[in-house]
């Protein structure tokens, strides 16, 4: 078990490199803007191209000019992810848990002030081999967290890890 000043060491860390996740999305995405608006940037023919998208909803252009609700729903979901952290054991078990929220909440973040400051969210990644919608950082970001959180729940974690969830584990 980690000690709690190892713990909160680990905590500023991996906040700290969410802050770097959310500094090279946002440079990213102001680097999209001003180099690729109307003329994409082909990186692998056929397969990668930089292009520039203003995306005024969600994935996949859903719920289009949304933002209020888009503003509730990640605060709402920032404010879960830090109850999350708050609960999660400590230990090095954890720390693949712990890495993910924390660059969940990283996407999170670079979506949520792309919205508020401009009313969408600027995208510029294009998977043109499979026709994938437009994304950015951010987007990586939250996806691939969710999957590797959702890997270590099904396939690491076991039962009893997971006690700190339940009530009752959590007395004992």
């Amino acid at each position: 078990m980690m000690k709690q000043n190892s713990m909160r060491k680990m905590n500023l860390l991996f906040a700290a490199g969410a802050v770097l996740l959310l500094l090279a999305d946002l440079y990213t995405k102001k680097a999209a803007a001003a180099h690729l608006a109307g003329d994409p940037l082909v990186l692998i023919p056929g397969v990668l191209e930089l292009t520039y998208l203003e995306n005024h909803g969600a994935a996949f252009g859903l719920l289009e000019n949304r933002i209020a609700l888009f503003a509730v729903l990640t605060c709402a979901f920032l404010a879960a992810a830090v109850w999350f952290l708050r609960i999660l054991p400590g230990g090095r078990r954890f720390l693949p848990l712990r890495a993910a929220c924390f660059a969940a909440c990283a996407g999170a973040a670079g979506n949520l002030y792309d919205r508020l400051r401009f009313g969408y969210v600027r995208d510029f990644i294009y998977l043109r081999l499979i026709d994938f919608p437009v994304f950015n950082v951010a987007d990586i970001c939250v996806t691939c967290s969710a999957a590797a959180a959702l890997i270590l729940l099904l396939f690491y974690y076991k039962e009893e890890d997971l006690l700190f969830l339940n009530h009752r584990g959590r007395s004992k």
